[in-house]
């Protein structure tokens, strides 16, 4: 008896011993996968941080309202005319005070400008939308003029400069109308 006792005393450290490395293989799968879902929770975290820390960097727009403009049409008869409330979103306050300088210039130009349009011209979305990127190139052009002024005293100290220029960006992201009246 006493070998079928030390054979029976055998088997159940055998089975016991099967049943740690099941469930230390299960213990390490669930580690594994609560690691890895760690893992995957911080990246999320630091993607949303870096998304915040992007719209954090966000410009905040300039808006630089004209006085209301009233111009005559290009109607036949003259008997057409237009009033036109005017804001500039622009790209920083710099360039507010720099469209503040040139507003006499820039008004006329808008003047001139509209005043080349006939009533069924404007009256389509198409033409608001063409007037508003004329609008928008025609107050660049003193500010684009004052920049090379600028550049031309300062090229007047070097000797050679081989560097090709490349048009400055438009520092008038939009022209937006606020009034748009045609009589």
């Amino acid at each position: 008896m006493a070998t079928s006792d030390a054979v029976a005393g055998d088997k159940p450290p055998a089975k016991s011993g099967k049943k740690l490395i099941v469930i230390g293989a299960i213990v390490v799968l669930l580690v594994v996968a609560a690691a890895g879902a760690l893992l995957m929770l911080n990246q999320q975290r630091n993607e949303d941080a870096d998304d915040s820390a992007k719209a954090a960097v966000v410009v905040v727009p300039t808006f630089l309202p004209l006085e209301n403009l009233v111009v005559n049409l290009a109607d036949p008869g003259g008997d057409r005319f237009i009033q036109l409330g005017i804001t500039l979103e622009l790209r920083d306050e710099k360039v507010a005070d720099q469209v503040k300088q040139y507003m006499p210039s820039i008004r006329d130009g808008i003047l001139r400008l509209v005043s080349q349009h006939t009533a069924e011209d404007l009256l389509g979305r198409e033409g608001k939308e063409q007037l508003a990127a004329a609008i928008r190139e025609e107050v660049a052009r003193p500010l684009a003029a004052g920049q090379k002024r600028a550049r031309a005293s300062d090229d007047e100290d070097e000797e050679f400069d081989d560097a090709p220029r490349r048009k400055p960006a438009n520092p008038v992201r939009r022209v937006l109308f606020s009034s748009f009246i045609i009589q």
